[in-house]
């Protein structure tokens, strides 16, 4: 099992971050990241959207910093920390482009990416950027494979119906075969994560959800052809609070709840009201929860 984070500020989803965040300036996050890498937590990851509708910015949040400028600032203040991209939304991307700018991203950072990618969901996002919304199945699972050639060959040849390339070089490239993991909260994202990917990532998912999705998946044949290893990506319910000794037990007993489900790794999130509290939380994290577990908090 290993800890990385739902990187506070870059995000603010109502509900789940402080007012903190909020007002934080980019010293607060270089502090929080630099804390998470000598703390040795595993990632940190960072998401991707271009414009939110303003009727849903209220339920799902309007701040999305960019994912390979800040994921490139993480990369350069940090040594273990793996960056995540949770996720990309691969159909508003060129496999190349998503090629070129993760493998200037993995050379900079010295092998340290891991390429979070999903499906979309957000119709008026595609339409603003002229991209197909109800096509955008096929292009993904196209995109993906198509992917997956560009970034393990600096001269990938792929030909399909939504992309074909031959004949160009991407350079630079990645400096080994990079991750990826696919995020969603349906069993179809799961499916292709399965087929497709190296890990499940999803988002918005109660345990009881997990518990009755996993089940399930361990009688699909796809279970048993999938990648070995094969990372599954949870995310507990709600922020966490380690205020108290039970806090505590809770955290504990949670983290054992989703080992159980087959969580490789957890995506993590603290309640706290300053970038100190955070920190303080971060710490009795890895110091009473995590060194639980074997080889807690180290790197992918």
């Amino acid at each position: 099992m290993r800890f990385g984070l739902t990187t506070p500020i870059v995000t603010l989803v109502p509900g789940r971050h402080g007012e903190w965040e909020r007002q934080a300036t980019i010293e607060t996050l270089r502090q929080v990241i630099v804390t998470a890498d000598r703390l040795g937590y595993a990632h940190a990851t960072c998401s991707d959207h271009v414009a939110i509708p303003e009727g849903v910015a209220a339920t799902r949040g309007a701040r999305y910093y960019d994912p390979f400028a800040t994921l490139g600032f993480f990369a350069a203040i940090t040594t273990r920390l793996h960056l995540v991209t949770h996720v990309l939304v691969l159909p508003y991307h060129h496999p190349l482009e998503l090629a070129k700018r993760l493998g200037t991203l993995d050379q900079l950072s010295g092998g340290r990416v891991v390429a979070g990618v999903g499906v979309g969901s957000l119709r008026e996002e595609f339409e603003l950027l002229g991209v197909d919304f109800d096509a955008r199945g096929a292009r993904f699972e196209e995109g993906l494979r198509a992917l997956r050639v560009a970034l393990d060959d600096p001269a990938p040849v792929f030909e399909g119906a939504h992309y074909r390339f031959g004949g160009f070089v991407v350079d630079p490239c990645a400096t080994r075969r990079v991750p990826i993991w696919i995020g969603g909260r349906t069993p179809r994202s799961l499916r292709r994560a399965l087929r497709y990917a190296d890990g499940w990532d999803p988002f918005g998912l109660t345990r009881d959800q997990l518990t009755e999705l996993l089940s399930q998946a361990r009688r699909w044949p796809e279970w048993d052809s999938r990648p070995i290893p094969f990372e599954i990506v949870l995310a507990p319910e709600r922020p966490l609070t380690l205020g108290t000794t039970e806090d505590i037990g809770r955290a504990i007993d949670a983290v054992a709840a989703y080992e159980k489900l087959g969580a490789t790794a957890l995506n993590l999130q603290f309640r706290a009201r300053t970038l100190e509290e955070w920190q303080e939380q971060a710490a009795v994290f890895i110091d009473k929860v995590a060194r639980r577990w074997s080889g807690a908090g180290s790197a992918s």
